[in-house]
């Protein structure tokens, strides 16, 4: 029995023990943003009535580091990419029939949906993003294994078209924060012989689950002696995301987040190897707003994050992609939509979960998110779900807007269906 890395929100639905477990580090931090409320958040949260929570005074907006980072040069790579507002939906009713993914399918799929975005063919279309001599991660969402996970054949045809422009195999890096998760969703070298498989940070999974149970835990295989984590070495201590907010100063804390204090670190992986790398999200929601592209990276690419949620929460969607090792590097976006999850998100629950053979592709993540948020709405709508359209929901995308990351304006968004 193992314990599983944070979420950012309690399940809306019951979950089973090792996915309890997984929350235990985060329990605390998530009850509190349910409760929280305004621009402080720039989220409302409802619980599994849809009710709304009782509104509360806003607490002030604890300071970042944003401002300095929007000061550093921007790029011709730079978010929103080449194609601002442009999203692009593929549906084949053949990519996942009775649950099997198809993944001649899904390769046909991506190759469309590249040529629809950029007008080009798939080939033509590699040197627009990368050249020969990139090293390219693929950040997949290893969340919910085998039901809402990224598809294995999904990372299947983006690594073919990759390794058709001329990358090696072992330039290609299929990542994510947590190396267990990794391993657990079948992301492993057996599987994708010759790619890179790295996580950002290991956690002791028996550690965690003894201090869930309240029992003392043997903290001796992630503790140092001089009592860091094993992991630090994988951050850089010169890229970080500086918030004033402390972390939590306990060892179950430390365990899964590595750093406690007002620092989040970047991955060594972002700011040190990868030159490029493209983001592969799952259609799944987060409360009444979704855990898509934006958050995918935004919570995967830095530690200590737990510390956020409460007095941030989506604007940690928002403020890391401001950061050139992602705005300068994350080139391409491919939203997972062959089975999606319309409730109960961001945690795997069967019960709301349906296939639906799409994909979303797109640079500008921004835009990615609207569409797909308002497809999600309509989803909850359709399936007599709770909905709650305060426009808190989408408040971080427009914010994301106005420090010229991307796209969202409905007169100025494209959604092309092939």
């Amino acid at each position: 029995m193992s314990v599983r890395s944070y979420r950012s929100m309690p399940p809306d639905n019951a979950v089973d023990r090792r996915d309890f477990l997984k929350h235990g580090a985060a329990a605390a931090a998530a009850a509190a943003a349910v409760a929280t409320t305004g621009v402080g958040s720039r989220f409302l949260f409802a619980g599994e009535s849809g009710q709304a929570a009782p509104a509360q005074k806003t607490p002030a907006r604890p300071k970042t580091n944003i401002d300095d980072v929007l000061k550093i040069p921007r790029t011709k790579t730079s978010l929103p990419g080449p194609y601002p507002g442009r999203v692009v939906e593929v549906f084949d009713p053949a990519a996942m029939p009775e649950g099997k993914v198809n993944g001649d399918a899904v390769k046909a799929m991506f190759e469309k949906g590249i040529s629809a975005l950029t007008g080009k063919s798939p080939k033509e279309s590699f040197g627009l993003f990368f050249s020969k001599d990139d090293i390219v991660g693929l950040k997949v969402n290893p969340v919910g294994p085998g039901l809402i996970s990224t598809r294995l054949e999904l990372v299947d045809a983006v690594g073919a078209w990759l390794e058709a422009g001329g990358i090696p195999r072992k330039n290609i890096v299929i990542w994510d924060r947590f190396d267990y998760m990794l391993t657990d969703a079948g992301f492993t070298a057996e599987r994708f012989p010759g790619f890179t498989i790295e996580g950002m940070q290991t956690m002791d999974e028996a550690a965690a689950e003894a201090a869930m149970k309240k029992q003392d835990a043997d903290n001796s295989k992630w503790l140092k002696p001089d009592g860091t984590h094993i992991s630090v070495p994988n951050f850089d201590l010169e890229t970080f995301y500086w918030v004033d907010v402390e972390g939590p100063k306990d060892l179950a804390y430390l365990n899964q987040h590595v750093f406690n204090g007002k620092h989040s670190y970047f991955g060594k992986l972002l700011t040190k190897k990868l030159t490029k790398f493209i983001n592969l999200p799952v259609f799944k929601n987060t409360g009444h707003a979704i855990s898509m592209a934006t958050k995918n990276i935004g919570y995967g690419a830095i530690c200590n994050t737990n510390r956020l949620h409460q007095p941030l929460f989506l604007d940690v969607c928002v403020e890391p992609l401001a950061f050139p090792d992602i705005r300068d590097k994350m080139v391409l976006n491919v939203t997972d939509g062959l089975r999606c999850q319309y409730d109960g998100g961001p945690g795997p629950n069967a019960k709301f979960a349906y296939i639906d053979n799409k994909i979303y592709l797109a640079t500008d993540p921004f835009a990615l998110d609207m569409v797909c948020h308002n497809l999600l709405v309509a989803k909850r709508k359709e399936m007599g779900a709770p909905v709650n359209e305060n426009p808190r929901n989408t408040e971080y995308l427009r914010y994301a807007e106005k420090l010229g990351l991307g796209v969202v304006a409905a007169d100025k968004l494209t959604h092309i269906k092939v």
